[in-house]
């Protein structure tokens, strides 16, 4: 058995949208070993394949794992996610802070009074004020940016 072969576009998009399977070598389900429709390097697929023959096939969790080059905890995130969101919800979620959760609205009209009081406030010494009155670390470098983006939206 040989594998189809591979379409260089749909591998570009793949890597872009961050679904791209890290190892597609892995995957030995005799679906994606013989049809061109399924595609080991789309991890999507083979995530949703997996949860697919056990649910319908009725295959066991370790075996399904296994055949498509995933772990078992592995199987039980997807099928959780699946759960939570459909397909939809076998795609990587973007990782890190939403938003800036830190530097809220009170804290940077405490920041911006406090500039307004002392027009020479560095932001070292803001981040020292904001752990002594908020209790929160925040490094300077973020006080920077968000004054950045505060005074670029009023220009």
């Amino acid at each position: 058995m040989t594998r189809p072969k591979r379409n260089d576009t749909k591998q570009t998009a793949l890597r872009d949208s961050g679904t791209v399977n890290p190892h597609p070598e892995k995957v030995t389900d005799e679906l994606f070993m013989e049809k061109a429709f399924f595609d080991p390097c789309d991890l999507v697929q083979v995530k949703y394949e997996m949860l697919r023959r056990v649910r319908i096939d009725g295959k066991p969790i370790h075996h399904a794992a296994r055949v498509f080059g995933l772990s078992r905890p592995t199987y039980y995130k997807a099928q959780a996610d699946y759960e939570r969101g459909g397909l939809g919800g076998l795609l990587p979620a973007r990782r890190g802070p939403r938003r800036a959760h830190k530097l809220s609205e009170p804290v940077m009209a405490f920041v911006e009074s406090e500039l307004a009081a002392e027009e020479s406030l560095r932001a070292p010494e803001l981040a020292a004020r904001i752990k002594e009155r908020f209790g929160v670390k925040v490094h300077p470098r973020s006080i920077d940016r968000a004054l950045a983006r505060r005074q670029k939206k009023t220009e």
